[in-house]
């Protein structure tokens, strides 16, 4: 395994044995990067004529190599299309102590160079060990594609902070300073001129040094899902808290929506796949905080969970992206269009019937690549997310918020903690804004209150003009029908903002919201629960959500999220055993949703825990299972 280094050349003596197209490439970097280049070869090439014109500060001599050529040489670099001349070059080197590249055989010399990117005074590498160059020239181009000038001028504004944390702060104080610095949008980092540095620098160490605290004043870990995006919002949540001087380690998590890349969302089921995982991090204390987007969390937290803090909302729109078609009313007819999202679906569908709608998975950069490729004629994703990462395709338009609705808490952040957990006021203090948080409160009441989860075809937003709040919420379907809604109200307080949002579900319901979200297949709008015992994939939870079911599967030790549950599975005696306590707990609140077994022992079980089943499968297997769920909840 190599390892990769940067090597300071200014004014070191590189030896290029060679002159053809191979050579010129690499003589160019070197001349970037400031070296004493000396080239050596009988025959120059075009290439190698030009690099020479351009830049006579470089020496060359027109001759076969010669042994005293690498008299007093840092670096010789053997570029021949001859495989023993370059052998020979690398002997001659390495018997001088001198370090190879070998451009031939890249296993005989001390090192390679790597694909080079430059943005003004940053340099991305692409290592491939030599073995996949044309990769590294496709990953060097993607990445000149997104590290434009700004993160250049970025890096400027640190570095001028960094001389001025030196001049003005104490040892202990400066990594704190410098670590929330660096974390700061892009956007804001490059157009920041001294003054603003300077006024940076000096707040960031007065709120670090509040109340007469130590800079460090100690630690947490944020559990996080491993996507760009994902590490983006906790790296900035992370900036602000190390503003209070608490510092965050990031730890990495695989959700269930991050390892399955193909299934559509909707048939994933609705209960928190981009999430879960995080909270059972909360939950065993691995991790103090989770940062999430906002639209990604159910309706109803698990007990024992907070939400500690909202952040300020991002651009809540959608956005439409394309690389042939500049807006969306340009699209042809039958163009394909990519979504994952049953919402925006619904929506589009309503706003133009003669397009096709399709799914697509993966991270923001996956699919501005598949965009890329020509897969989807365009593709339809959320704002927030393209300007956090500072991403685009070539043609980037936001629909307005009245033509495409966004979801609940769509642009915001969300971060989670344990009940009563001692960081969350400082969580709050550093990140929370009241007026998107009441916005998002009401937005999350409304859609607990519908029932339905938070990959619905249900759009949600909620805005402030002045003390009034403004909440709107439309419900769609795949034949593009759709009923829509809204109330104005004062809003001064969570309280108001959860009953504005109840409210707004009422009106919803009084429109036929309960209509429209039962379409979709035999057991559409029904909220199912079961109970796992093993980790492998489950082959009934896809069954019944390929019949329109809302299911969400717990193991022992988690907890149903509150919301109603239409119909408990047992598969096993084993899940009856993993049931048993939320029986209990239903129980004392005089809940009792249906129950299905599957087979006579599974039977057995749950009736011993307590909840006689209403419906058993009269063969233990999943056909016969699932005519059994479907005959018990299609029952009038």
């Amino acid at each position: 395994m190599s390892l990769p280094l940067s090597l300071r050349l200014a004014g070191r003596l590189i030896v290029l044995v060679g002159a053809g197209s191979v050579a010129a490439r690499k003589a160019r970097t070197f001349i970037e990067a400031g070296a004493d280049l000396f080239v050596v070869a009988p025959k120059i090439g075009d290439a190698m004529e030009a690099l020479l014109a351009a830049n006579p500060e470089v020496r060359c001599e027109r001759r076969p190599y010669r042994e005293e050529d690498l008299a007093g040489a840092f670096l010789c670099v053997a570029a021949t299309d001859n495989g023993a001349a370059n052998e020979a070059a690398v002997r001659d080197a390495r018997a001088r102590g001198i370090l190879t590249i070998d451009s031939t055989e890249p296993g005989r010399g001390d090192a390679t160079m790597p694909a080079v990117v430059r943005v003004g005074e940053l340099a991305f590498s692409i290592d491939s060990g030599a073995s996949t160059p044309a990769f590294s020239k496709r990953i060097a181009r993607e990445i000149a594609l997104h590290f434009d000038a700004r993160y250049d001028a970025a890096a400027r504004t640190l570095a001028i902070a960094r001389s001025y944390v030196r001049e003005t702060l104490s040892p202990e104080q400066r990594a704190i300073v410098m670590r929330a610095l660096s974390e700061l949008p892009i956007d804001e980092l490059a157009a920041m001129d001294r003054n603003r540095i300077e006024d940076v620098v000096e707040a960031t160490a007065t709120t670090a040094l509040a109340d007469g605290l130590a800079p460090t004043t100690g630690s947490a870990v944020c559990a996080t899902r491993a996507s760009a995006l994902a590490l983006w919002q906790s790296r900035h949540v992370a900036a602000r808290l190390a503003q209070s001087g608490i510092a965050t380690t990031l730890l990495e998590i695989s959700t269930a929506g991050d390892r399955d890349r193909n299934s559509a969302l909707a048939a994933m089921g609705q209960q928190a796949i981009f999430v879960k995982e995080l909270e059972r991090a909360l939950a065993d204390g691995r991790a103090d905080y989770a940062v999430h987007s906002a639209k990604d969390l159910p309706s109803a937290l698990p007990a024992g969970m907070q939400l500690a803090a909202i952040s300020a909302r991002e651009d809540p729109r959608d956005l439409y992206c394309s690389e042939r078609f500049a807006t969306f009313e340009d699209l042809p007819s039958g163009a394909r269009v990519g979504t994952s999202s049953p919402r925006r679906r619904a929506q589009l569908l309503a706003l133009r019937s003669d397009l096709e709608y399709v799914d697509i998975r993966g991270n923001v950069d996956t699919r501005l690549r598949k965009l890329r490729e020509g897969l989807y004629d365009a593709i339809v994703l959320a704002a927030a997310g393209l300007r956090r990462l500072g991403l685009r395709a070539t043609y980037c338009v936001a629909f307005p918020i009245e033509r495409l609705l966004p979801a609940a808490g769509q642009g915001a952040l969300a971060v989670e903690t344990l009940l009563d957990a001692p960081l969350a006021s400082a969580l709050r203090a550093a990140l929370n804004d009241e007026s998107t948080e009441r916005a998002v409160v009401a937005e999350r009441a409304a859609l607990r209150e519908l029932g339905a989860g938070c990959t619905a075809p249900v759009g949600l937003y909620g805005s402030f003009e002045g003390a009034e709040l403004v909440l709107r919420g439309s419900i769609g379907a795949e034949d593009g029908a759709a009923i829509t809604a809204e109330l104005r109200r004062r809003c001064t307080s969570l309280a108001e903002a959860e009953e504005i949002g109840r409210d707004l579900a009422r009106l919803l319901f009084e429109r036929g919201a309960a209509r429209l979200l039962s379409r979709g297949g035999k057991l559409a709008g029904r909220r199912i629960l079961l109970p796992r015992t093993v980790e492998r994939s489950s082959r009934i939870a896809p069954r019944l959500r390929a019949l329109g079911a809302e299911v969400a599967e717990l193991r022992s030790g988690e907890e149903p999220d509150g919301a109603p549950v239409d119909l408990l599975v047992i598969p096993s005696s084993g899940a009856a055993a993993v049931a048993a306590p939320w029986i209990a707990r239903w129980r004392e609140r005089g809940v009792r949703p249906l129950v299905a077994a599957m087979g006579p022992e599974s039977a057995a079980a749950i009736e011993r825990a307590g909840l006689p089943p209403d419906r058993v499968a009269a063969n233990p297997d999943i056909d016969a299972f699932t005519a059994c769920i479907v005959s018990l909840l299609d029952a009038p």
